[in-house]
């Protein structure tokens, strides 16, 4: 990079550092860290949402999927509406006036301890897949960028992080989501330009290449379940995103963080309605690479995988400046998402864990301590796992197959709870067996001798989710002596 490029990218982790410290004293409680006390708007917590959804997966391999195949992935984008809509009729307001902080407490009142820990414990593997995945694919630019070996610049990225996490709690967060996010959109939307008329043939050429290969297609449009259909990937946004809204320690600690049930409620549609747009701008940035290079093979080295065509563009084709502003940007979008998943984790940790079970007498101070000590902890293991995705080549797919399978069908569990009171501990307890024996065998595919899995393995988590509400409901019916309506 040049050192105009150094220059920006050193003001920019100068900048979110210096607020991570702003908000140091906000922190100093542990309602004050996970919480934000309640005293946020709505649209600077849609920021966050945003923020939450934009990763570095959606920087980097969003524009990588369109270049290897189309816009089929943006159907996942598409199922968003559907999702923002429940949560804004059921879910802000059942955690807001739950009085929790935590999301999987409510499990416990309604089915048990034992659904608290189910839910814990998947959740936090969710989380860590996440953590590594992100901080892997910003270690891919930042490897071109530096010429670091990208063990070296995963481990200094996942460092950063975790120091900015444990010091501003999840006001913070938030906060810094703002100025992140707007960093990513004006970077992207400057990419995206200087590729639109830095094409051969300019915008035309775009878009005639870009139709006539394919490469705007969401397809194919059949109704198979083997292979990765436009109606396979909806399907699975809608599980995935009624997931977020609905169970994630994430989203439920932003609702909290509002200040009304109103401004809550609008934290979720301005997130929800902005990613859609931001999203198709990332799919187009792959389009355009696309054609980009087809027009000019010669610019791009034989066998670079899809999730490195835009980090090699951004290190060999960008002018200096706008060179610093992507990969800012591409900090912006890892430290957003990274920052969010640690302290949602050492929320878990300390409300399901710590004072559940170790201390329940623990005053605040110690609570607070712990959130902090856990923020490093689990920022560690989200190096590992980052070091462990080095050899992964296609990290979207890896990404959503992990989701799927370290959900467990959380969100069949939890759907159990809240739309029916027949449905019992027992009956759920064989809901969530029989769910996660489809995931195993899901997940297996074949493997140790398990019957070979024909679906395509985005269908894992509605399978799984399924499994455990249909089970569940029918265990109620025969044995629960009564109808299962609630």
């Amino acid at each position: 990079m040049s050192f105009l490029d150094v220059l920006i990218v050193g003001a920019y982790l100068a900048c979110v550092t210096a607020m991570g410290f702003f908000f140091f004293r906000r922190a100093s409680t542990s309602r004050g860290f996970v919480a934000a006390e309640g005293r946020l708007k709505g649209w600077v917590v849609g920021f966050s949402i945003f923020g939450t959804y934009l990763s570095s997966i959606s920087f980097i391999a969003l524009p990588g999927a369109a270049y290897l195949g189309g816009w089929n992935r943006f159907a996942f984008s598409l199922s968003l509406p559907f999702a923002a809509w429940v949560a804004v009729r059921w879910f802000t307001r059942y955690y807001r006036e739950s009085g929790q902080l935590s999301a999987y407490a409510l499990l416990e009142t309604r089915f048990g301890v034992w659904a608290r820990l189910y839910a814990m414990t998947f959740y936090l593997l969710t989380q860590f897949a996440r953590v590594g995945t992100i901080t892997f694919l910003v270690a891919l630019t930042l490897e071109s960028a530096v010429g670091w070996d990208i063990r070296m610049v995963i481990v200094v990225v996942g460092v950063l992080v975790t120091i900015y996490t444990m010091v501003g709690g999840i006001e913070a967060v938030i906060w810094t989501d703002v100025v992140q996010s707007i960093v990513l959109i004006i970077g992207a939307l400057a990419c995206a330009a200087i590729l639109l008329f830095g094409v051969p043939g300019g915008p035309a050429q775009i878009f005639s290449s870009g139709w006539d290969s394919g490469k705007f297609s969401m397809g194919p449009y059949g109704l198979s379940l083997f292979t990765t259909t436009f109606w396979v990937t909806f399907i699975y946004g809608v599980f995935i995103n009624l997931q977020n809204f609905g169970i994630d320690q994430n989203y439920v600690q932003r609702y909290l963080a509002a200040k009304s049930q109103k401004e809550a409620d609008r934290s979720v549609w301005f997130g929800a309605l902005l990613y859609i747009p931001v999203s198709a701008l990332f799919f187009f940035i792959g389009t355009e690479l696309f054609v980009y290079y087809s027009l000019q093979p010669g610019l791009l080295p034989v066998g670079l995988a899809a999730d490195k065509v835009f980090p090699h563009f951004m290190m060999t084709h960008l002018p200096d400046g706008v060179k610093g502003l992507l990969i800012a940007a591409l900090l912006a979008a890892a430290m957003s998402t990274v920052s969010s998943s640690l302290n949602s984790s050492s929320t878990i940790l300390m409300t399901d864990v710590y004072t559940r079970f170790l201390f329940p007498d623990a005053d605040d101070r110690h609570k607070t301590i712990f959130l902090r000590l856990s923020s490093l902890a689990l920022g560690a293991f989200g190096v590992v796992a980052a070091l462990l995705m080095i050899e992964n080549k296609g990290a979207l797919d890896q990404w959503w197959k992990l989701a799927g399978v370290f959900s467990g069908g959380m969100l069949g569990l939890f759907l159990l709870g809240i739309t029916t009171r027949a449905v019992k501990s027992a009956h759920a307890a064989l809901g969530v067996a029989a769910g996660l024996m489809v995931i195993v065998w899901a997940s297996m595919d074949g493997y140790g001798g398990m019957p070979v899995n024909p679906f395509h393995p985005f269908m894992t988590i509605v399978f799984g989710t399924c499994a455990i509400f249909l089970v569940g409901m029918a265990a109620a019916m025969a044995f629960g002596g009564r109808s299962a309506r609630g």
